[in-house]
């Protein structure tokens, strides 16, 4: 329904145009209030990248992130955060390989919040990443090998102080393969999944 004819009901009583419009207690935000803000670190006990087209994963344990968020109210969500650090220290079919992030810092946006869980939702972009090891090398990224613009689906719950990174919804794919035995293929779709706990826990609302 477009926005000129939910105007010229003015009558609907709001209850029932929101339903007729189907939206839910998530919504589109446009400003953002963080507390405390400032510096943090993220932890996770593991972390999988994973190529969806052969279905190898890389295993990471642990995997750590630092950086930091925009504090106070009326913020906008684009750049709401920076991650200026990340580690992971992987095993798998490739050895014992390097997981090295490029691109930094990773910008934190977010998009949405549903305050009926207290969850908001975002991505972080800028996101690059280069595998290398004894048998097999290649550059994780979004469009190209050398372009630092991947981009991965966020949530975050104030009730766990825990964001999560989620197989779906990012663009990551292999790029630059060398040797790796066919476990991952040139332009194979990428997921990176994991679940961080974020210290200072933050509150993170909207409006």
């Amino acid at each position: 329904m477009s926005y000129r004819y939910a105007r010229s009901l003015p009558t609907v009583p709001a209850a029932v145009l929101l339903a007729v419009l189907g939206v839910t207690a998530a919504y589109a935000a446009t400003t953002w209030t963080v507390r405390p803000g400032g510096t943090i670190t993220a932890t996770a006990s593991k972390a999988a990248l994973t190529d969806t087209t052969t279905g190898t994963t890389l295993g990471c344990s642990p995997a750590s992130m630092s950086g930091r968020l925009n504090q106070g109210s009326g913020l906008p969500g684009t750049g709401i955060g920076s991650i200026t650090m990340a580690a992971f220290h992987c095993s798998g079919p490739f050895g014992f390989p390097m997981l090295t992030p490029r691109g930094l810092p990773w910008h934190l946006n977010l998009t949405s919040y549903d305050a009926s869980t207290n969850v908001s939702r975002g991505t972080i972009s800028h996101l690059q990443l280069v595998l290398s090891g004894p048998a097999c090398t290649a550059a994780v990224n979004g469009t190209s090998s050398t372009a630092s613009n991947g981009v991965i689906a966020v949530t975050y719950a104030n009730a766990t102080g825990k964001l999560k990174i989620h197989p779906a919804g990012g663009n990551l794919h292999w790029y630059h393969v060398h040797g790796c035995a066919g476990l991952v293929g040139n332009g194979d779709p990428a997921t990176l999944s994991a679940a961080y706990a974020i210290s200072p826990p933050q509150t993170i609302t909207s409006p």
